[in-house]
């Protein structure tokens, strides 16, 4: 069959960032024709060139819309709309699909993919990524009451016109199966299925005793028991949280390493406290292929987040990537993954926007190194069963073709 695939930020291996759909690309991309309409906003961001930037047999059409997180709402709202027009010009010119899956966020590139599989009469299946727009407009994005009204109605008119509804997160599923009953054409359950982020285990194999004994002889860390955060230094993943900790913990755990990997809107914030604490570390952020290591070299690392029930839904791929290595992780949602770490006792919940709570159950966690021992090895063993991206992309594919023989 032919795949189109609308999604605003494609990513690879050799980027900064989360390759989930590469890795689902490249298994569907063996057994069908697939086209990918998307932009060439991280492939400027390429810090190795190992990997193709498309896998093998995927078509690629793609815009030159500039976008980064430092931007204001005014420059990003541009933004999405200029993929959102690419992309339904785009999706007209192209060979008629048999199905299109769109991907948000942002929800505008959901819309491009419903317009264009209305157009030309092919069935749709949406991938809801974050909840879009409960989260900006938590995060105070869209102070504008009329904006958000009409930004809940399409949602709910997305939903409805979808095929088929993934999420990456039981919460997610929860979330939209609820605008489901309340929607005036209200759509049942069979049409919502939830397929974890996931992690790519071939890469996580990358993540040898040789790879981490180097790191640590590179950033001076031997003897050092690391305490890892890796990921974007957003508003959202409330960094102020882990930096009050640090200073809370050093006290009673000396020779804790804070290691901060990655950039964005903390920034300053980290480099000022590097500069005053040699507890602090700021990584630059590593390609995809390697931050496995940097896991691996981590005692425990840290998947935190303001204390908004919209992001109690949130699937990080720091989750997935820490455990797939053996870290145990803290979270700081109340949500599933919290319902996660507990039940698989491979983490620990700690309350959000917290940093006494935070740096007295480190303390703790640390205290107990067979603790720490036993949560990892139980968190490798539930990520080698459920977080393959291999078995994802499987079921994405079972999902498509579902969709694809309904037309």
């Amino acid at each position: 069959m032919h795949i189109a695939v609308f999604s605003q930020y494609h990513t690879n291996p050799d980027c900064p960032a989360t390759s989930r759909h590469y890795s689902l690309l490249a298994q569907l991309a063996r057994h069908h024709r697939v086209t990918l309409i998307t932009t060439r906003t991280w492939e400027r961001q390429r810090l190795t060139q190992e990997f193709a930037w498309v896998p093998e047999g995927v078509e690629l059409h793609a815009a030159d819309v500039p976008y980064e997180n430092r931007m204001g709402v005014a420059r990003r709202g541009l933004a999405f709309a200029q993929y959102a027009a690419y992309a339904v010009h785009q999706g007209l010119r192209i060979a008629r699909p048999d199905v299109i899956w769109g991907i948000s966020t942002p929800l505008t590139a959901a819309w491009a993919a419903a317009q264009v599989a209305r157009w030309r009469r092919v069935p749709w299946v949406f991938e809801v990524q974050d909840l879009w727009p409960s989260f900006p407009i938590a995060m105070g994005a869209v102070p504008n009451r009329l904006a958000r009204q009409q930004l809940f109605r399409m949602e709910a008119q997305l939903y409805q016109q979808a095929t088929a509804i993934v999420t990456l997160s039981p919460d997610m599923t929860e979330y939209v199966q609820a605008v489901g009953k309340k929607s005036p054409r209200s759509f049942g359950s069979q049409k919502v299925y939830t397929l974890l982020n996931g992690t790519d285990l071939e890469l996580a194999a990358r993540a040898t005793n040789e790879t981490v004994e180097a790191l640590r002889r590179e950033w001076q860390l031997q003897g050092k028991r690391v305490v890892l955060y890796a990921g974007t230094f957003g508003r959202a993943n409330d960094i102020p949280l882990l930096l009050e900790a640090a200073v809370l913990l050093a006290p009673t755990c000396p020779n804790v390493v804070w290691v901060f990997m990655g950039h964005g809107y903390f920034d300053a914030q980290l480099a000022q406290a590097a500069a005053r604490h040699p507890y602090i570390r700021v990584v630059p952020p590593q390609p995809r292929h390697a931050v496995f290591s940097w896991f691996r070299l981590a005692i425990i690392s840290v998947a935190p987040f303001l204390g908004l029930p919209v992001l109690d839904a949130n699937s990080p791929a720091k989750f997935y990537d820490s455990l797939v290595v053996g870290t145990p992780v803290v979270v700081t949602n109340p949500g599933w993954t919290k319902r996660f770490v507990e039940q698989h006792r491979c983490g620990w919940y700690s309350p959000a926007s917290d940093a006494p709570a935070l740096a007295q159950l480190l303390a703790q966690v640390l205290a107990n190194s067979a603790q720490v021992l036993a949560a990892g090895e139980q968190g490798k063993t539930v990520a080698r069963q459920e977080f393959d991206r291999q078995l994802i992309g499987a079921r994405m594919q079972q999902i498509l073709q579902s969709a694809a023989e309904r037309r």
